[in-house]
């Protein structure tokens, strides 16, 4: 499993703005192979931005890095230069391969072999 966020430090008075874009986009994500899951997240607010948090996780890395080679990912990145005056510096990426799963049925799964 592989956990691709996107942090983005958004200007106090633009968040309802940043959020509308957000949640008004056409979401193409589901038709993606590998595509498990989405969420927007709202953060922290601070003196100067609040903190967004976007999340997906997918099957794999292998499933993530041919979504950001797809039809898809240029659909759904075609408008984001449009909203980039709401951030306060770029989005910064953090990518995670996930080792273990704890579900709330107490099952635990070991996802990657220790090296």
């Amino acid at each position: 499993m592989f956990i691709a966020m996107n942090r983005f430090k958004v200007e106090k008075d633009a968040g309802k703005d940043f959020e509308q874009v957000w949640l008004s986009r056409e979401v193409h994500l589901h038709k993606e192979p590998g595509f498990i899951s989405f969420h927007l997240l709202r953060g922290p607010e601070r003196e100067d931005h609040i903190l967004y948090a976007s999340h997906t996780l997918w099957r794999s890395v292998e499933d993530f890095e041919n979504w950001t080679k797809s039809e898809s990912f240029r659909k759904a990145h075609a408008g984001a230069g449009g909203s980039k005056k709401l951030y306060l510096g770029h989005p910064e990426f953090e990518g995670f391969e996930a080792l273990q799963e704890v579900l709330a049925d107490g099952s635990n799964s070991i996802l990657v072999a220790a090296e």
